[in-house]
């Protein structure tokens, strides 16, 4: 039932675990901070653009931490034979492109804030690259999809040349 050699379920729950343990601190972390600046206080505008600033990144370092996790417990679905494999592809991909953190957002948040940005965007890569080998490895197999995919096309070239 393993997809690929690399990806087993032992990796998944370990990494499920990381996931969570990193979800929990993003959003004390983030509350924590969201409530310093509320009890600041601010009357000057730099200062709510600073926490706009704050509450974006605070939005895409948990959103990003919740992807890992939406594609983690998919691949836990998949290993309890709740998902089949072709659940999985069509419905478990991870976003490929989801927006990196801003500089200069991440620049002014205290320096253990940071360190939760970083390791939310090092989970994400991780995941990532798991994704794409899983997603190669599937491809370069011998499935029925791919066969049939090739006969479609051998079919459709007969077909325009015959005409």
């Amino acid at each position: 039932m393993a997809l690929m050699p690399s990806l087993n379920p032992r990796i998944v729950e370990a990494l499920y675990t990381e996931a969570l343990s990193l979800a929990e601190a993003v959003r004390a972390g983030f509350e924590w901070l969201r409530r310093e600046n509320a009890r600041a206080g601010a009357d000057i505008d730099d200062d709510d653009l600073r926490r706009v600033q704050v509450s974006c990144e605070g939005l895409r370092t948990t959103t990003r931490v919740m992807h890992c996790l939406a594609w983690l417990l998919n691949h836990r679905a998949h290993f309890a034979g709740e998902l089949s494999e072709l659940q999985l592809r069509r419905h478990g991909r991870l976003i490929a492109n989801f927006p990196a953190s801003e500089a200069d957002a991440v620049r002014v948040l205290p320096q253990d804030i940071q360190r939760l940005v970083a390791d939310s965007e090092r989970l994400y890569q991780r995941i990532q690259r798991l994704e794409n080998a899983w997603r190669t490895n599937g491809l370069s197999g011998d499935s029925a999809v791919r066969r049939l995919r090739e006969r479609v096309a051998q079919a459709v070239g007969d077909a325009t040349t015959a005409a």
